[in-house]
């Protein structure tokens, strides 16, 4: 990796681009490929850091190298956050733009660039563009996962807070439909909602779940007098960290099923204003150092679908194909979601079911049946997270495509701007229409 700090040593690589290409990471948190050019050029955007604006206004201007969690340090003390964050801090900003990350309130306000008034992108052509929402550069780029330039900078609408602190209800759901239902009738009420859901529950208890919602503390309604004083200094926390080695198998069905059974179980049945840590709602998994090594040396997959409001049953039949499958996931998570955003953007009306699944010898066939099932019900899965989805099908689940192909051949005629995803999925090689 060649690691930048300025426009102008973003703009020098772009000028000498290899053969293979050139891309800019972050910090490399995609899941699957997209962070990836093997024998091109990658840029580590990571020095490339900072907000220029700290100050109290509702607009921050920051270096799309900067990460989330670098964000939230600095906000808070002024009783600001982020008004989109993913599961993670562990990103950056460009990184959020170019995969046009949501979080556990985007069945409110949607994704991370609803909430961008403009960012700067650096084109192969040597171009410095300031796009905003409504541009073709802007809705190209949003979502379009690093293929269409280097975004350098980025302002970015933040919400005002008063804690540190989250209120949060908590309660079980014993089956699908339930499930279902009550995110139906909740989910308005709150501003964050997310449900962990058992993919090994079968029959009557097809798609058991606990169901978390949450919003904003606020200072002398939700806090106790004890906390007023210093409501904006997140508590402390201790991190965990993941057995450097873990036994090959370890999570299986058996392991995983009495693990979901005890998280379910421990649950409770309803709980109302329980207090928590801000850190601890939004990024649990933070919390533990090197959790992927939890998985073994053979790693896992993640596979995240969206399925649209109207095909439940699609839903459902997702849930029978892993449960019959044994696939032991102990970290699944179901929420609704919004209108999307940019042409190659995820969210869309519907509902996403997230996996983290311990890669087994029969899991490529199992999702290429997933894949079919999503397809089939106009849905589509979460380029940021893919490894494997077959070329073929990418068309169908982003019907913007061609679109976004025309407006990417106008950025980038050479096709500088590459990456594996790119070329596994053969996304940018169309040349625009005449």
């Amino acid at each position: 990796m060649q690691p930048v700090d300025s426009e102008d040593a973003i703009l020098e690589a772009l000028r000498s681009a290899p053969e293979r290409g050139v891309l800019a990471r972050g910090l490399g948190r995609a899941y699957g490929d997209a962070a990836q050019n093997s024998g091109g050029l990658v840029l580590d955007m990571t020095s490339l850091n900072g907000a220029s604006d700290t100050g109290t206004t509702g607009v921050v201007e920051a270096n799309t190298g900067m990460s989330l969690g670098q964000l939230i340090t600095e906000l808070l003390p002024s009783g600001r956050f982020p008004e989109v964050v993913p599961g993670t801090r562990h990103v950056t900003i460009g990184g959020a733009i170019a995969a046009d990350i949501h979080g556990k309130n985007h069945h409110r306000d949607g994704s991370f660039c609803d909430h961008v008034e403009s960012f700067v992108v650096l084109t192969p052509t040597g171009e410095r563009m300031v796009v905003k929402p409504g541009d073709d550069a802007f809705e190209a780029t949003a979502g379009g996962m690093g293929l269409t330039g280097v975004i350098a900078s980025a302002r970015l609408r933040v919400r005002r807070v008063e804690t540190a602190l989250m209120v949060v209800d908590t309660e079980r759901a014993n089956d699908l439909d339930q499930l279902l239902s009550r995110l139906r009738e909740t989910d308005a009420a709150h501003r964050y909602s997310v449900a962990w859901i058992d993919c090994l529950a079968r029959g009557r208890s097809l798609g058991r779940a606990v169901l978390m919602r949450g919003d904003h503390a606020r200072r002398d309604d939700d806090l106790p007098a004890s906390q007023r004083e210093t409501p904006l200094v997140p508590p402390p926390s201790a991190l965990l960290a993941a057995p450097p080695w873990v036994p090959r198998g370890l999570l299986n069905r058996v392991t995983v099923r009495a693990f979901n059974e005890a998280y379910f179980r421990r649950a409770p049945v309803a709980e109302h204003g329980r207090v928590q840590a801000l850190h601890a709602f939004f990024f649990p998994l933070d919390a533990v150092r090197g959790w992927n090594r939890l998985y073994g040396s053979s790693g896992f997959l993640q596979y995240q679908c969206l399925i649209p409001f109207g095909a439940e049953e699609t839903v459902r039949a997702l849930l029978e194909r892993l449960s019959s499958a044994g696939a032991p996931s102990f970290l699944a998570v179901l929420k609704a979601m919004g209108p999307g955003r940019g042409l190659l953007s995820f969210p869309g009306p519907g509902w996403t079911l997230a996996l983290d699944i311990p890669v087994l010898p029969w899991l490529a066939r199992l999702l290429d049946e997933l894949d079919e099932l999503v397809a089939a019900a106009g849905g589509r899965v979460y380029l940021a997270k893919d490894s494997r989805l077959r070329p073929d099908l990418l068309a169908t689940m982003y019907p913007e495509l061609p679109r976004w192909e025309e407006i990417r051949a106008r950025l980038d005629p050479d096709r500088v701007m590459r990456s594996d995803l790119a070329r596994r999925l053969m996304l940018g090689v169309k040349a625009a229409p005449a």
